[in-house]
């Protein structure tokens, strides 16, 4: 009896700790998430700092990045508490351009992000959650080229009952519909605290009724992805809002870190903890985006009064925690924050592709500048680079394309590439229907080494274009002009 009593009590003590783990409380008051690769840190402190002036279109060709105006979608829970407590930061280097940050603005930054993690928790019992869909496979596909398209918002759908219909006519679900044009991926973004102020699903900004695009969200919909057999793009804005070339907010949970090296640690927390969400839940990302349109940078901003729904007019943050590549201190801590998200997404699944990107394709001497500092100079380990590629922004179109492309390719040889946004429309909520689309996804995959191109946005037309369905009422219909260029 008394080894059955000691048996049961450490199956019980056992399940605790699953459950501990599994729910993450405090992932980042845990060791096993402080950011204490003396490899990553070691690359980044030894790294000197470029000049300035080092390329031809840095520090000025960036100044006019904040009014750029382009914001991809921006017209249209509960989470982990993750702190940059002492524990884990004390395992990261201090750097000697940054001063150290002090415990108690820590403590204080984890009170902060642990009271917003519970005045989130009642919004994750009101996520939609619809069937799944007809085409579900237990079966992972073979994807050898991702044919894929950005779907975030169509969760937002989900709550208003909103009905697909494909170009026959007949209802269906939106992963069969796309996959009965040939796409065979997902892309899906996510925010850290959307319904922070400022945030995405802020009060009064349009997508209130939710916190959409947190972690519970983007998990539960990333299991519809993979139960539909399609490839799973996770695109992590490291913001509570769009982060665009135009603004790359902080997250409010993490506005008190006050050096890069904890701010690097509170990246590698976020990260490793959606990772292990997403894995737990079977929903294991293919690739994994650590960062959204960061031409300018990562982790830039902090907001204000005049601060609007979509994270427009901000002021810079202090320049011991921006990661603003206009400057050499930015340089070197966005390098920290792209090595900490890195790090997290290959601990929990080094055969998740990790991916960085950027737009700007129109200014080819500003990619190379970018890919020169960050991959030749600082050595970021990802596996693939992704590009916005937008004729309405004045991109051009695909056929202007290929030179800059197989440039990098050349360049960059142990690289894979994507195009992680496209559209093809020439104006707003427009598209000639002049095969753009299909050219630029037959132009890329020719390429070497060019694995992929993400569709923006099937199921919304904006400044970027036209989208691939047309809304009846509350549903929506697939466009059977639009769908031709594919299949």
């Amino acid at each position: 009896m008394k080894f059955l009593k000691n048996l049961a009590a450490c199956v019980s003590c056992a399940s605790v700790a699953l459950l501990m783990q599994s729910c993450g409380d405090d992932t980042a008051l845990s060791p096993v998430y402080a950011l204490s690769s003396s490899s990553a840190q070691e690359s980044l402190e030894s790294s000197s700092s470029v000049p300035e002036s080092s390329a031809q279109e840095s520090s000025s060709s960036f100044e006019n990045l904040s009014s750029s105006g382009q914001d991809v979608g921006g017209s249209s829970s509960s989470e982990t508490s993750l702190s940059a407590g002492t524990e884990s930061s004390s395992a990261v280097a201090t750097s000697s351009a940054v001063e150290p940050t002090s415990s108690e603005t820590l403590q204080s930054s984890s009170s902060s992000e642990a009271q917003s993690s519970v005045a989130e928790s009642s919004s994750s019992q009101a996520i939609s959650s619809s069937e799944t869909p007809s085409s579900s496979s237990a079966q992972p596909i073979k994807i050898d080229f991702y044919n894929g398209a950005d779907i975030s918002e169509v969760q937002e759908y989900e709550r208003n009952n909103t009905k697909f219909y494909d170009v026959d006519g007949k209802e269906s679900d939106i992963f069969t519909i796309l996959k009965n044009h040939g796409f065979n991926s997902i892309r899906l973004r996510t925010f850290v605290s959307p319904k922070a102020k400022y945030g995405y699903a802020a009060s009064g900004c349009g997508h209130d009724s939710e916190a959409y695009g947190d972690k519970d969200h983007v998990v539960a919909f990333a299991k519809k992805v993979k139960a539909a057999g399609m490839g799973l793009l996770v695109d992590i804005h490291y913001s509570d809002v769009w982060a665009d070339p135009g603004k790359q907010i902080i997250p409010e949970r993490w506005r008190n870190v006050n050096n890069a090296n904890a701010m690097a640690d509170s990246v590698y927390a976020y990260t490793k903890d959606l990772m292990l969400a997403l894995k737990n839940a079977g929903a294991t990302p293919d690739m994994v985006q650590v960062g959204n349109e960061t031409t300018p940078g990562i982790l830039i901003h902090k907001p204000n009064s005049k601060t609007d729904c979509w994270g427009n007019g901000v002021d810079k943050a202090a320049t011991s925690v921006n990661g603003d590549m206009g400057t050499a201190a930015g340089k070197a801590n966005a390098a920290k924050y792209f090595n900490a998200g890195i790090k997290a997404v290959k601990e929990v699944s080094p055969s998740t592709k990790t991916v960085l990107h950027i737009e700007r394709i129109r200014q080819a001497e500003t990619v190379k500048w970018w890919m020169g500092v960050i991959f030749d100079e600082y050595k970021i380990p990802a596996d693939v680079m992704g590009f916005s590629a937008y004729t309405a922004y004045g991109d051009g179109t695909p056929d202007k394309w290929s030179n800059l492309f197989n440039t990098i390719t050349t360049k960059y040889s142990k690289f894979e590439f994507i195009v992680a946004e496209y559209n093809g429309g020439d104006a707003d909520n427009h598209y000639n229907f002049d095969k753009s689309r299909q050219k630029t996804r037959e132009s890329v995959r020719e390429m070497n080494r060019w694995i992929g191109t993400f569709f923006w946005e099937p199921t919304i037309g904006g400044a970027w274009g036209a989208g691939l369905f047309d809304w009846r009422g509350k549903d929506l219909y697939a466009n059977k002009d639009a769908f031709m260029e594919f299949f």
